[in-house]
C-alpha cells in the first residue's frame, strides 16, 4: 500500500561505513579494544582519512563510539602535543554534525551533536534524504550490524591491517543473506594496511574520486 514504507530518493546522501579490520575478520579484540590497529597507523593513512572526511558533513555513531570520541577529540586541535599535520582532521571532527543513535537517554555535549531514537531504519532513511554531503560511520559495531541488516550501507571502506587476533568482535557474522559488494577503489600503504572501498547498496550513489586512492586493478 502507498505510504506504508520508507521513501527512497534517487539523490539520497551516501552512507559510508569505515572500519579497521584484522586479517581474520575482527574489528575489535574480544574486550572491544582497538590498540592492535595503532601499530600500523601512518601519516599516509592520516592523509587519506582526512581527505575522505572532507567529503562528509555528518557522522552517524553508536553510543559507545560517540562517548569515546567525545572524550578525545574536542581538545586535540589545541593540544600542543597533537601532530600538526592532523589538525585539519581534528577540526573537521569537531565541526561536522554528529548523529548519535541510542535507545537510552544520554548527554550529547560534543559540538554539533544530536541524539536520535526510535525506528533505526526510518531515522537513517530520513537522514539520507536530507540535503548534505556523505554520512560516515566509524566503529559502532552494533549500529553497523543493524545498518547492514537493513541494507542501508552504500559504501564500505575496509582498512585491512596486517595483524590477526585469533578471537575478537566481527561485524559480518550472522548475515541472513550473502553480502555481494562491488569493488571501487583500493590503496596499499607502506605500513602494510590495505584500504579497500566497495559499493554496497542495491542502488549505488556515484563514488567520489580521491587523490590518494586508485581504482581496483583488474586482470593480470
Amino acid at each position: 500500500m502507498p505510504g506504508t514504507g520508507p521513501v527512497y530518493h534517487t539523490s539520497m546522501r551516501k552512507l559510508i561505513v569505515s572500519v579497521n579490520i584484522t586479517l581474520d575478520g575482527f574489528v575489535a579484540d574480544i574486550n572491544g579494544g582497538l590498540d592492535w590497529h595503532l601499530q600500523s597507523w601512518s601519516s599516509e593513512q592520516a592523509d587519506a582519512v582526512t581527505e575522505i572526511l572532507s567529503h562528509a558533513d555528518t557522522l552517524l555513531l553508536g553510543r559507545k563510539t560517540y562517548q569515546a570520541m567525545a572524550a578525545y577529540w574536542p581538545g586535540q586541535a589545541k593540544n600542543i602535543n597533537f601532530p600538526r599535520r592532523d589538525i585539519a582532521y581534528a577540526e573537521m571532527m569537531n565541526s561536522c554534525r554528529k548523529v548519535v543513535f541510542s535507545s537510552g537517554t544520554q548527554l550529547v555535549a560534543w559540538n554539533n551533536s544530536v541524539l536520535l531514537q526510535g525506528d533505526l531504519k526510518q531515522e537513517v532513511v530520513n537522514l539520507k534524504n536530507q540535503l548534505g554531503s556523505d554520512i560516515l560511520t566509524y566503529g559502532s559495531i552494533s549500529l553497523v550490524k543493524s545498518l547492514i541488516a537493513f541494507n542501508l550501507v552504500d559504501e564500505y571502506q575496509i582498512w585491512v591491517h596486517p595483524v590477526a587476533l585469533g578471537k575478537g568482535l566481527p561485524i559480518f557474522n550472522n548475515l541472513k543473506h550473502s553480502l555481494a559488494l562491488t569493488p571501487v577503489l583500493s590503496k596499499v600503504f607502506s605500513s602494510g594496511v590495505i584500504l579497500m572501498i566497495f559499493s554496497g547498496a542495491q542502488v549505488h550513489p556515484k563514488s567520489k574520486t580521491f587523490k590518494t586512492l586508485r581504482p581496483f586493478v583488474t586482470g593480470a
